[in-house]
Formats: C-alpha cells, structure tokens, sequence
C-alpha cells in the first residue's frame, strides 16, 4: 500500500477543490490510499469574519510528525505577494524536529496553489516554496507538461504551470474551471505513479 498525504490551505475554498481532485486522481491508481489534511488556522474566528471566509471544511488538521507516514507529499495553498501564504509557512516552520532528523529526505513531493491574477504568482509561488522541500531533502516532483495539450489552453484563462496544478480566483468569485480541475486530477495521478515507484526500488 503507498500512502500518499494531500496537505493544504484553503481560506475561500479553491485549494480545497484542487485538492480534493488530487485525491482522487491519486486514488484512481491501484494500490494507493490517498489522503486529505488541512494545515492549522493562525488567523483568530474574528478576522476570518471579516475576510468573509467560509467555514472550514472537516477535513482532519495535519501535525508534522504525521508527515512522515506518508510515502509521498503534495502541498497546496494559495499565494501571498508571490510565495505561499503565512498559514501554510507557519506550519513548514513547525517542522523543525523533522529537519533535524531528515525524516522527509527523499520523499517525493509536489505543490499545486491558488492565485488572484494571471500575474499573481503562479510561477513566483511554486519556484519559492521549493526551498521547503530542498532543506528536507525532499525530491520535488513537478508535472512538466504531461498534462498533454491542456498545458498548452490559449483561449481560455488556466491557472497551473509545469510546476503544479493551479487556478486563478480573481476577486473570490471565480472557481476552478474544469479544465483546471482535469489538471489537478492528473497530478494526483501521476503523482502517485511516482510514489510507488519511489517505493517499490526502495
């Protein structure tokens, strides 16, 4: 069995929806028991209020030592002036003890991320968070362009680059379209080939 753990962070909800087809495109690959966990909250009930923020999901929140149970990783959040967001920095800051042991050294793991505009950060966002994983010692795991022709959508707006699935929120309102979602499907897919492979020449 290759345990592969969705980690993520979602305030309006369209991480959550990438996330969601990442888990299932992982576990449409045989052998493979795919997991979601949100990362904790650092923003108080009263400031979520005010940012309008929907109540979170009942998707279980992650400690770092349950990063280590997993064969294979893929992180997802949404970007902050071009990186990922604090909450999900916080929680990477959190994994001090794994650092010092190197539990997550070769693991594959990928990223998938949200952002407000074409020039948000899809790109800025993946390429930053790749420190994370370097200090770990994670091998990072991107899609290059084995999406096939839909990494190559012109005429419709499409969030994701080689690097990872993505979508584009604009002012909230917008949810990932379907090709986007189709994307996000695949990563998991290809993600968890990965895995078992990482797995069965170990």
């Amino acid at each position: 069995m290759c345990y592969r753990c969705f980690s993520y962070y979602s305030m309006y909800g369209h991480v959550a929806k990438l996330a969601e087809q990442i888990q299932k495109g992982a576990a449409s690959v045989e052998g493979v028991e795919a997991k979601l966990w949100q990362v904790p909250e650092t923003l108080p009930e009263e400031v979520l209020g005010k940012l309008g923020a929907p109540p979170k999901s009942d998707v279980p929140i992650i400690s770092p030592h349950e990063l280590d149970e997993a064969d294979g990783l893929i992180f997802g959040f949404p970007t902050r002036f071009g990186m990922m967001c604090a909450q999900f920095k916080a929680f990477f800051d959190s994994t001090g003890g794994l650092w010092r042991t190197q539990k997550l050294a070769g693991k594959p793991a990928g990223i998938f991320f949200s952002t407000g505009s074409q020039g948000g950060g899809q790109e800025t966002t993946a390429l930053t968070a790749i420190t994370q994983l370097a200090h770990h010692g994670m091998i990072f795991v991107p899609i290059g362009y084995t999406f096939g022709a839909g990494m190559f959508e012109m005429e419709k707006v499409k969030g994701g680059s080689p690097y990872g699935a993505g979508t584009y929120a604009g002012d909230g309102t917008r949810q990932p379209s379907e090709l986007e979602l189709e994307q996000a499907f695949h990563q998991g897919k290809y993600m968890a080939g990965i895995a078992k492979k990482f797995k069965g020449s170990a």
